[in-house]
């Protein structure tokens, strides 16, 4: 199949080589063309990628309409801040009947919408699918061992999904809860953050513990009230994510709230950082979401404060703890 990837970051080339070893012809979309020039002499994207080889038959393009033409089907791999644009810039070059999958894990700063209710609104589809679970860029591109979820309305888009993307190394389930599957994805790097601000603090094992745990059930709290099936929130999108952004020297969420821990402000880490931590501006629009619908998410408000008020990482942490006792459940 002809496989156009809008996105040209860790996560799009790395399933890039995926479907491109698979047989597939592959086209990755990225918004500088002497960016892609620079990729395609070297054969590694070494902003995003580094250190991983690229098959040369892989496809480069800054042309939404060259990227567009003839396309089989349409992977989304866009960091959520800048979703929407990228979106527009394809609106009208894809046939509604045309296969999209979504796989940025992230909510609309301005809207709080999930990324696929965006795709499917801008581009004319009905329904856009949802790829999401614990799965490393840099792991995956490497064959390492991972198992992700597809996710659909339609059961068949699922299972479309599913083959399209399945290897001996990449396992891919399939959900009828595109609502859990997008919203797991998206809150676990809010929690990450929180973790990684304990870490930086030198706090222990049973913080992280403790954090990752309640963090879950901030997910799932939140997740259900929008629709989702809370049994997905214990899957591979819901808990299976959130474990390895929380833990993985990989997570660059995890990272941020590290280097908040240990002092340095939010400007100085966004400024040095060459990719997105969608964390930081999902924190915003889980927040909203959260309050909108009267939904408890203590952890993911001082990830807020973490990250747009200058709150102080030590008394977040210590206020988290002298809440009001209660029951677990």
């Amino acid at each position: 199949m002809r496989i156009t990837i809008i996105g040209d970051g860790g996560w799009g080339t790395a399933l890039g080589v995926l479907l491109q070893q698979k047989g597939h012809s592959v086209t990755i979309w990225g918004p500088f063309p002497d960016y892609l020039v620079e990729v395609q002499a070297r054969q590694e994207n070494n902003r995003y990628l580094p250190g991983i080889p690229l098959p040369a038959e892989l496809g480069w393009t800054a042309d939404p309409a060259a990227a567009a033409r003839q396309a089989d089907a349409f992977v989304l791999a866009v960091p959520s801040k800048f979703y929407t644009s990228v979106c527009e810039r394809f609106r009208g070059l894809i046939a509604p009947n045309t296969p999209i999958i979504s796989v940025t894990k992230g909510l609309c700063a301005t809207t709080h919408r999930r990324m696929s209710e965006l795709a499917a609104e801008i581009l004319g589809h009905e329904g856009v699918s949802v790829l999401s679970g614990p799965s490393h860029a840099e792991e995956v591109s490497r064959g390492l061992p991972t198992a992700v979820v597809a996710a659909a309305c339609d059961q068949q888009q699922a299972i479309f999904f599913q083959q399209l993307f399945a290897t001996p190394r990449f396992r891919v389930y399939t959900s009828n809860d595109p609502i859990g599957v997008e919203l797991g994805g998206a809150v676990k790097n809010v929690i990450a953050i929180a973790v990684g601000v304990s870490d930086g603090l030198g706090f222990g094992d049973n913080t992280r513990a403790a954090l990752i745990t309640r963090g879950l059930a901030e997910m799932t709290r939140l997740a259900t009230a929008l629709g989702a099936q809370p049994e997905t929130l214990a899957g591979l999108s819901g808990v299976g994510d959130l474990i390895v952004t929380c833990t993985s020297r990989h997570s660059r969420n995890r990272g941020v709230g590290e280097r908040l821990g240990r002092g340095e402000s939010i400007q100085q880490i966004l400024g040095s950082m060459k990719m997105v931590a969608e964390g930081v501006w999902n924190s915003q629009a889980v927040r909203s979401l959260a309050r909108a619908h009267h939904v408890e998410m203590p952890i993911s408000e001082q990830v807020y404060g973490f990250c747009f008020e200058q709150l102080d990482p030590q008394q977040a942490l210590v206020a988290l703890m002298n809440r009001d006792s209660k029951a677990e459940a």
